[in-house]
């Protein structure tokens, strides 16, 4: 009995962190495709929260917050945000920048 107990626990941080690395995919090809639409360039992008729980459609999943960061001149960064539950965006948070 301890053997399964001890599988599904191995199972489960396994899934975990595949659906972890899944979202932080997502965010960075989100990330990408918003300065491409701003037409600036994309630096980095890091995870700032990230929380298990219930997503608005009652399923159980990721809540995240990531920030990217951006520049519109080569000189000045900027930070913004993308709020996201699992790989869905759900919004996007800019700052005012140079153009």
């Amino acid at each position: 009995m301890a053997s399964l107990w001890t599988f599904i626990l191995i199972g489960s941080v396994i899934y975990l962190f595949w659906l972890n690395r899944k979202v932080a995919e997502a965010a960075s090809a989100h990330a990408k495709r918003q300065c491409e639409q701003l037409n600036v360039q994309l630096m980095s992008v890091a995870c700032t929260k990230r929380r298990f729980g219930f997503l608005k459609s009652s399923k159980p999943g990721i809540k995240s917050e990531f920030s990217f960061e951006f520049s519109s001149d080569g000189e000045n960064a900027y930070q913004g945000m993308l709020i996201m539950e699992n790989e869905f965006l759900k919004s996007v948070v800019v700052p005012p920048h140079k153009i």
